[in-house]
């Protein structure tokens, strides 16, 4: 039987995602009713600038006094989709303190303050859902949270960025240089004016934080996770990851060590094989490889960013919490029981792929060999070439077997110490085997 009385929506931001959050609850507000079990009502929209004309929602709802409107009393659920660390945490934490459940897509919020949310979520028997802050559509969290809370996850390994994706897939299929391909992504509205938080890899490690966490039910925030950018990958890069058979992705990975002892969190362009099922996701897609003992091997696809997307997520948690408000229950809250110790990337083992500039002459490769040697990194493969346009130089690549960051650091300061080793053209570790 369906309850009559609305359950009291509260949105924090109405851009690209808000809208359409919106638009969804007023053009679906049937169906929504009768998944939930009562009809729910859009009883307040925060805004920055009033003024703006927003279709489909009345004036009298917007404000812009964002703290009123939490604080009201008859809000069931918040859902904030404002972005940045503040005011989201204060307007957070305000929601609880009067009533509301909260669903979030606040990623860099979650990341670093996550833990003080979810107590004060637990504190008022309130619910923090985010679906929508990790993966846009992709149903992920719930799964990880939820579909394999009976398993042990061992490693997430992902695609969860869709600017750097189409970047680097343009890259690889045209074989543009990095600025070319951004230029692009730009111009087609898959990159911000300012592309930094994306480039650099700090949208996927918040991402990888969030993931971490949930996956290993260990507290990982976001100083906890190795962050390297993709800006400095070339169009040669490219044709080296071709002659391995491999392409090259910005990846978000999580792993707990073999002896499940810790946990590690990192984010770096990497170069895959070509068929490991990462490497086919093409353009502006997101795809996340969760392993776990006895799911085994499970794949996540689909449009990780949008307005429309990332709306579908944050509804789908709406109808969550929702029903949860109905039955006077919570959903799961903050697992981190488990409490594992965070490694630093000098304890991470992989493999790399070396790009050397050497000089043309005899002897160089075994000076080169010793140095891997006496540094206990143990060579897979060697290719020297030399260089028709250089004064005496060749190209050599070195391929090694598994070895630490750490250990790969040490021999790479001994190998720029060579005279004859002119330049370190590139470093990039080798995933997903």
């Amino acid at each position: 039987m369906m309850r009559t009385r609305p359950l009291k929506v509260a949105l924090l931001g109405c851009g690209v995602v808000g809208s359409e959050v919106a638009r969804i609850m007023t053009t679906h507000a049937d169906d929504l009713a009768a998944r939930i079990g009562a009809p729910v009502e859009l009883a307040g929209v925060a805004v920055r600038r009033p003024g703006k004309v927003r279709e489909g929602i009345p004036a009298e709802l917007i404000t812009t006094d964002a703290t009123a409107l939490v604080k009201r009393g008859d809000i069931d659920v918040v859902v904030e989709v404002i972005g940045g660390i503040e005011p989201a945490r204060t307007l957070i934490t305000t929601a609880f303190a009067h009533g509301a459940s909260v669903v979030s897509a606040n990623k860099a919020l979650l990341a670093q303050d996550g833990a003080d949310l979810h107590a004060a979520a637990e504190q008022h028997g309130r619910d923090l859902y985010y679906e929508a802050a990790v993966a846009g559509a992709i149903p992920l969290i719930r799964p990880l949270r939820e579909s394999l809370a009976g398993d042990k996850v061992n490693r997430v390994l992902g695609i969860v960025n869709g600017t750097t994706n189409f970047i680097l897939d343009k890259m690889d299929s045209s074989g543009a240089g990095y600025q070319e391909a951004l230029d692009e992504a730009t111009a087609l509205g898959y990159a911000e004016a300012d592309p930094t938080a994306d480039v650099e890899g700090f949208d996927a490690a918040a991402k990888a934080a969030i993931l971490a966490g949930i996956a290993f039910h260990t507290r990982v925030r976001l100083d906890d996770v190795y962050r390297e950018g993709m800006t400095e990958v070339t169009a040669a890069d490219f044709v080296s990851a071709r002659e391995m058979g491999c392409t090259i992705k910005l990846l978000a990975i999580c792993e707990r060590a073999e002896d499940g002892g810790s946990v590690t969190a990192r984010v770096h362009p990497a170069m895959i094989p070509l068929t490991h099922p990462l490497a086919s996701v093409r353009g502006a897609y997101n795809a996340v490889f969760v392993e776990s003992d006895a799911a085994g091997q499970l794949m996540f696809y689909g449009p990780g960013a949008g307005g429309s997307p990332t709306a579908s997520a944050v509804l789908g948690d709406l109808v969550a919490v929702c029903r949860n408000r109905l039955n006077g229950a919570t959903g799961p809250g903050e697992s981190a029981y488990a409490a594992l110790p965070v490694s630093s990337m000098g304890e991470v083992v992989t493999r790399y792929h070396i790009s050397l500039d050497v000089a043309d002459k005899p002897g160089v490769l075994a000076q080169v060999a010793t140095v891997f040697a006496e540094h206990g990194v143990s060579i897979d493969t060697v290719r020297q070439q030399g260089r028709q346009d250089s004064d005496g130089e060749a190209s050599l690549v070195v391929v090694t077997h598994r070895a630490s960051d750490a250990s790969l650091t040490g021999t790479v300061e001994a190998l720029r110490k060579l005279d004859t080793v002119r330049g370190v053209a590139s470093i990039m570790r080798v995933e997903g085997e």
